[in-house]
């Protein structure tokens, strides 16, 4: 079978007195039928050229499942007089939420929401809200059944089983609860699915009431409960500056009250406690300070420091517990939690959770109870699996509640994790995070697979994934390219990877490429990197730039037609994100967006062999970014390699919903790299 060949129709794009040709731009009307008969003949092609691989594909897949306890529930939450959980079953997609009352063991579980059931004739389902009343007798929750993240909010009476009213179309995650449970509140999308309304619903009442409209096309809002149930926050974010509105949780007929007004390049956020405000804000500093504000008046002028900013240590940000504060704090690239015991309200001792490995993951886990001294967390690294805790903050005792089961005779003293540091273009030292099997020779022989991302501060975390034993165990490295762009090192780590300075991201990553191989981790020709969404335009940018250093590619959801994407206002996020990406109504920010943009840089060149991911319905990454990129690289490169398009034609940015389905797309991505790499073992 020969490679589909897309038809050629010249469109010229004149921009700042500037015009290009773009002949793949037809790409973009998914009603022309030659574009789904286009990713169709696609997915053909790539069906038939990874059949040689079919026995490995379904070899890994069953290898992966059988790591993973099919049948299996997750720790118990207390809320209130119930505990929440959600179990799965062997054979079944997805998972059954399900409540006990507190105390109970074997019997008296509830299933509340069965996933299964409702998916049965969808061919995508995704689960988005789910939030049980105060009083716990409702549940409001809203399912995606596209994959494009429009959400459609259903409530259910937790004692009938009857399902209320009209469903609420067009949601977008976020929903509250007033105290009352019979009300809450949830945002709506706008043309360009923006999430820009804020409405109230009441059971039994009609019509549900407008209570705040974000007419920026910049910001994005969502919504959220306090944990002491006192307040009801409205969200409001763009990419640089944030604004928060409240309500009081007990009064519905109450409209939203702004905290304090936006102001440009300003990001604040809040915790509420008593009669105060824990304020985490970059308003004088880029890493984020905390102040106290009285809530009776909680104007700027009102507010007193209580953590003040440092150079080195990003504040992620504040909970507050009835006896307690939590800071979540990242120094040096990891994560750590500092608490604060209350004396009269006020902040007094603290100390921090100690951790038992050097480099490693932590998160605060489903903490809903104001009135505890149990601090729930999560921790896991490279080579241990997924812990949960609950910490006593007055004892400093903790209690390993469930460690993830890898079954099939995982052991983790086989493995050896470790950081190393590569030095960029610059002298700018950027972490690396590595895994594999011990007894590993350095000699340059190892395949090798590097993962990056780098974008809107977000960190990749060198957390356990079951499946990667199936690489480690082939003598393949895994390592994480901790690069600008995130947020790794601090928000200055992140503003040193964005507009104007986007390209230090991608030499980071090229960086800690060639530092693992000089290293003797690998070598250009068994190197593979992955990458997906914004770190698809990592894996786009660096493969134009350097496509001798990698052996193979895998780009998921790749945002590679970055100019064209950015010039279009009427696509979702592309206004959102100007302040991420640059503005390119300013030929500044045009200019250099065009200089790396990974689908306006391909040239006649060899190229590694890639596999490249989409889905239809994403509305992140349009389908068409992917499929014009695979049809320009198939007009220009210069080599053999496989070039690979699948797309799934259910679904969007975040693959295939179901957990089968989502591991076996693990398993074709891992049987192509095997397939290409010359050291790796089937």
């Amino acid at each position: 079978m020969q490679p589909p060949i897309a038809k050629v129709v010249p469109k010229l794009i004149t921009t700042h007195g500037e015009t290009r040709t773009d002949n793949y731009f037809w790409l973009r009307d998914r009603e022309d039928p030659d574009t789904i008969a286009y990713l169709e003949a696609e997915n053909a092609y790539t069906k038939e050229k990874l059949a040689p691989v079919d026995a490995l594909t379904d070899k890994l897949y069953q290898e992966i499942l059988g790591r993973i306890q099919q049948t299996d529930l997750t720790v118990p939450v207390p809320y209130g007089p119930f505990s929440y959980y959600s179990r799965t079953e062997e054979g079944k997609a997805y998972p059954i939420h399900c409540r006990k009352p507190l105390g109970a063991v074997e019997n008296g579980e509830k299933v509340l929401l069965e996933l299964n059931e409702l998916a049965k004739d969808a061919a995508y389902l995704r689960l988005g809200n789910y939030a049980v009343s105060p009083d716990h007798s409702m549940l409001a929750y809203s399912l995606d059944t596209a994959g494009d993240e429009v959400y459609t909010v259903f409530v259910k009476n937790l004692a009938t089983g009857e399902i209320f009213e009209k469903a609420i179309p067009n949601a977008y995650y976020g929903l509250a609860w007033y105290n009352d449970s019979r009300s809450f509140v949830y945002v709506t999308l706008d043309e360009a699915k923006r999430p820009y309304r804020a409405w109230r619903h009441t059971i039994g009442a009609a019509p549900d009431v407008l209570l705040y409209e974000e007419t920026d096309e910049r910001f994005h809002m969502t919504v959220q409960g306090t944990r002491s149930r006192r307040f009801l926050f409205l969200s409001l974010h763009s990419s640089i500056t944030s604004e928060f509105r409240y309500l009081d949780a007990d009064d519905a007929a109450q409209t939203p009250v702004l905290f304090t007004e936006r102001r440009h390049d300003v990001e604040y956020d809040l915790e509420h406690h008593g009669n105060r405000f824990y304020v985490r804000t970059n308003d004088g500093g880029r890493n984020f300070r905390v102040s106290v504000a009285p809530a009776a008046d909680p104007s700027p002028e009102n507010w007193k420091e209580w953590i003040a900013h440092r150079p080195n240590v990003l504040v992620e940000g504040v909970d507050a517990f009835a006896g307690h504060l939590v800071v979540t704090e990242r120094e040096d690239g990891l994560r750590r939690l500092r608490v604060f015991a209350l004396s009269d309200g006020t902040p007094s001792t603290e100390h921090t959770v100690e951790m038992q490995e050097q480099v490693y993951a932590v998160n605060l886990g489903d903490n809903v109870e104001f009135d505890t001294a149990a601090l729930r967390y999560e921790y896991t690294s490279l080579v241990t699996p997924r812990c949960v805790y609950d910490y006593n903050m007055n004892t400093r005792e903790r209690a390993l509640l469930k460690q993830t089961p890898v079954l099939g005779g995982y052991d983790p003293s086989q493995y050896q994790t470790l950081r190393v540091h590569a030095i960029s273009h610059d002298g700018v030292k950027v972490p690396v995070s590595v895994v594999h099997r011990k007894g590993l020779r350095l000699d340059g022989s190892n395949p090798m697979l590097l993962y990056g991302y780098g974008s809107y501060g977000i960190v990749i975390e060198p957390s356990f994934k079951p499946e990667r034993i199936s690489l480690l165990d082939r003598g393949f490295v895994y390592a994480i390219a901790h690069i600008r762009g995130g947020s790794d090192l601090g928000r200055p780590w992140y503003d040193d990877g964005k507009i104007l300075k986007k390209k230090n991201t991608f030499l980071d990553f090229i960086a800690a490429a060639e530092h693992l191989q000089k290293a003797g981790y690998s070598s250009p020709d068994r190197t593979a990197i992955m990458g997906g969404s914004a770190g698809g335009l990592l894996m786009g940018a660096v493969m134009n730039k350097r496509p001798e250093l990698f052996h193979a590619v895998i780009a998921h959801v790749p945002f590679v037609d970055v100019l064209n994407t950015a010039e279009d206002p009427t696509l979702p996020l592309t206004v959102i994100e100007y302040e991420e990406w640059g503005d390119c109504r300013k030929k500044e920010f045009w200019d250099y967006i065009r200089s790396y943009a990974p689908y306006e840089n391909l040239q006649s060149s060899t190229y590694p062999h890639l596999f490249i991911t989409t889905g239809l319905n994403d509305p992140r990454v349009s389908y068409w970014e992917p499929a014009k990129w695979t049809a320009k690289l198939r007009s220009l490169k210069q080599d053999d390699n496989l070039l690979l398009l699948k797309t799934n034609m259910s679904a969007g940015h975040g693959g295939a919903s179901g957990r089968y389905e989502r591991l076996k797309e693990i398993a074709l991505d891992y049987a192509f790299l095997l397939h290409v790499m010359p050291a790796a073992m089937p």
